[in-house]
């Protein structure tokens, strides 16, 4: 990575919020936090967005949209926290999170599932997006406002995912992640990737 970040030790303000919340958390600063204190108002911004989107999606559904489009950019940095945040949650088991890394969702609902697909192609082929593809996130009972939650979610992940990507931010050994299931979520965001 290129860019330098601010030291744990000499961090203020801000971004010693940020670390302080990373460590009290997970027990350690990640790197994509360390990267996003370069700029952290641009980060809480970034944070600020979600907490708009969540309330009216909840958490099962904002993290199957991330999950979704995490996947569909190949971001390991995203699938790896993500799937930890989705366990954590009780979204999906350490077993759904493998399948989901070999593209079987049979772990999620079927709204879930509706949701995975629908960010999945929001991040690979926005350009071929029709009316159908917000009318099947309907059929599972999604109102307006959901949706469009659910379009915005994805479109963050997005941004985070591929900032973090753009700028080689290094990827952590994540120690609240079971090593062969970060592998397995690293291996296909590399499919992904090529």
């Amino acid at each position: 990575m290129i860019i330098t970040t601010p030291a744990p030790e000499s961090a203020s303000d801000a971004v010693a919020q940020m670390y302080e919340e990373d460590i009290a958390a997970d027990g350690f600063v990640h790197a994509y936090t360390a990267a996003m204190a370069v700029n952290p108002e641009a980060h809480d911004a970034f944070v600020a967005l979600v907490r708009a989107v969540v309330p009216s999606i909840g958490v099962r559904i904002y993290e199957a949209a991330t999950l979704g489009a995490a996947r569909a950019i190949g971001s390991a940095h995203c699938l790896i926290a993500h799937g930890r945040k989705s366990m954590t949650a009780g979204v999906v088991d350490e077993a759904g999170l493998r399948a989901f890394a070999a593209d079987d969702d049979s772990a999620f609902t079927d709204a879930e599932r509706a949701v995975i697909r629908y960010a999945e192609r929001l991040s690979s082929s926005p350009q071929d997006m029709t009316d159908a593809d917000a009318a099947a996130l309907r059929e599972h009972g999604l109102t307006d406002r959901q949706i469009v939650d659910i379009t915005l979610a994805a479109g963050l992940r997005n941004h985070f995912s591929r900032s973090l990507m753009a700028l080689t931010v290094p990827l952590d050994d994540d120690p609240l992640i079971a090593p062969e299931l970060a592998a397995a979520l690293r291996r296909r965001a590399e499919r992904r990737a090529q």
